[in-house]
C-alpha cells in the first residue's frame, strides 16, 4: 500500500524499475555485488556497473561465469561479513536454484533483486512470475512490486528487514520483467544521507573472518541436528513478519510511503474482489475505478509480501465478500496455480466463505487488459466463472 504524505519533499527521477533498483543498491552501497548478465534483469547490473565506474559506490563489483557463480561469490562474502547483493531472472534464477537453498539454510542476508520471466523452453524473454514462484518454499523472504517506485522502495526495506538478528533470512525483491524493468516512470528517490542512515552499518553476528569467534558455515549436518536448523529457518522467517510491519512503518516515517503485506484497494465494502501481484495490480485499479462510477462493488487486493505469506490478512480482507478471484501469472502444472492455492488455504477457516475463482493470465508475457479484467469481475458478479481453472487471453 503506498500513501503518499503531503509534507514531505521528495526529489523525482525518470527512471526504469531496474535503473531504480540500481539506484538503491548505489545509496545502499554493498560491500559486494556478483552478477552475471541475464534479460531483463540486465539494466540493474548495468546501471550499478557504470556507478561503480564513476567511483560512486565502494563495492567490489565481480563479473562471474554464471549466475550459479554469483551467487556462490555473494554466499561466500555474505558468510565473511560483507553485506552482498545480486540480481537476476529467469533461467538465471533456476541456474541458482542449488546455491538459493544454501544461502536461506546459512541464514545468509542477502538481497537479491529478480526482473520476472518466464522459465524455458521454447525460450521465452518476456514476463511471468514462474521464476520466482518454482523457489517459493526455498526459504526467502519475497516481495513483488507493482511499480519502479515499489521496486526502489522494496530494496531498501527487504536489506533492513534481512539483517535483523531475529531474521536473518535472505530476501527477493520481485518486479515485472520489461513491464516495469524497462519502462520509465516517475520515482521518488531518498536523500542519500537519509538513505544511509535507514540502511546503517552492517554488523554481522557471526562473520567467518572473527578469529576470535571461530565458526562453521555450511557443515555437514545429519539427523541430529539437521531437523532443528531448518525449523530455526522457519522461526526466522515467521519472526521477520512482525519485523516487516516495524519496518515499514520506519519507512513511512521518513518518506511518507505506506506499505504493508497486502494493500486493500476499495474493498471495504466490496462484493467482487481481485487478487494479484505486480504491475497488474496498477490496471486493475483503473477497472475498480471505472466499476464503481457504475455501482459496481468491486475491490483489489495487491499482495506484496509473498513469503511469509499473509493468511491472517487475507482472509480478514475478503470475508465480507461475495466472490473472489485469484489471478496467477504462474502455473503449477497438475494442480491449481501457486498464489491461488495458498489463498485458497488462507480461507479454510473462514466461516463465511467467498466462492474462490482461479484464473491463469499472462504466462509468456501475454498481454492483459482493461477489458480482460472487466471480464473477470463481470462473470464474479454473475457467478459464471468456472470452479475449474480459467485462462485469460488464451487462443483454443
Amino acid at each position: 500500500m503506498m500513501v503518499m504524505a503531503t509534507k514531505k519533499k521528495h526529489k523525482y527521477k525518470a527512471l526504469s524499475g531496474g535503473q531504480a533498483v540500481a539506484v538503491a543498491m548505489k545509496q545502499i552501497n554493498p560491500d559486494l555485488v556478483a552478477a552475471y548478465p541475464i534479460t531483463p534483469q540486465t539494466p540493474i547490473i548495468e546501471t550499478f556497473a557504470q556507478f561503480v565506474a564513476d567511483s560512486k559506490v565502494d563495492t567490489e563489483l565481480i563479473d562471474v561465469e554464471s549466475e550459479h557463480s554469483a551467487l556462490s561469490a555473494v554466499v561466500g562474502a555474505s558468510a565473511a561479513g560483507a553485506r552482498a547483493m545480486t540480481a537476476t531472472a529467469s533461467q538465471g534464477l533456476a541456474l541458482m536454484a542449488e546455491i538459493v537453498y544454501v544461502a536461506s539454510g546459512s541464514r545468509l542476508p542477502i538481497v537479491m533483486a529478480i526482473a520476472n520471466r518466464a522459465l524455458s523452453a521454447p525460450i521465452n524473454i518476456h514476463c511471468d512470475h514462474t521464476d520466482s514462484m518454482f523457489l517459493r518454499d526455498a526459504g526467502w523472504i519475497q516481495i513483488y512490486s507493482e511499480n519502479a517506485q515499489e521496486a526502489y522502495d522494496n530494496m531498501f526495506i527487504a536489506l533492513r528487514v534481512a539483517e535483523h538478528k531475529d531474521v536473518l533470512t535472505p530476501a527477493m525483491v520481485m518486479q515485472d520483467g520489461f513491464i516495469t524493468s524497462h519502462n520509465i516512470q516517475n520515482v521518488q528517490i531518498i536523500d542519500d544521507k537519509k538513505a544511509k542512515s535507514f540502511v546503517g552499518k552492517y554488523n554481522p553476528l557471526h562473520p567467518l573472518l572473527d578469529i576470535n569467534k571461530p565458526v562453521t558455515v555450511g557443515p555437514l549436518d545429519l539427523f541430529d541436528y539437521f531437523f532443528e536448523h531448518k525449523y530455526q529457518q522457519e522461526e526466522g522467517l515467521q519472526n521477520s513478519k512482525k519485523i516487516i510491519k516495524k519496518i515499514d512503518k520506519e519507512f513511512y516515517k521518513m518518506t511518507g510511503r505506506k506499505y504493508d503485506f497486502i494493500e486493500k484497494y476499495k474493498t471495504s465494502d466490496a462484493k467482487f474482489i481481485i487478487i494479484a501481484l505486480s504491475s497488474t495490480c496498477g490496471t486493475a485499479k483503473m477497472v475498480v475505478d471505472n466499476l464503481r462510477k457504475k455501482g459496481v462493488k468491486a475491490g483489489l487486493i495487491k499482495i506484496r509480501v509473498f513469503r511469509p505469506f499473509p493468511n491472517d490478512e487475507i482472509a480478514k480482507a475478503v470475508a465480507n465478500a461475495d466472490a473472489v478471484a485469484v489471478l496467477d501469472r504462474s502455473t503449477s502444472f497438475g494442480n491449481y496455480s501457486p498464489v491461488f492455492t495458498e489463498v485458497r488455504s488462507a480461507l479454510y477457516n473462514l466461516k463465511r466463505k467467498p466462492k474462490l475463482f482461479n484464473y491463469i493470465y499472462g504466462i509468456g508475457g501475454r498481454n492483459i487488459g482493461l477489458d480482460d479484467i472487466e471480464k473477470v469481475y463481470k462473470e464474479l458478479k454473475k457467478s459464471t466463472a468456472s470452479n475449474n481453472i480459467r485462462y485469460i487471453g488464451l487462443r483454443k
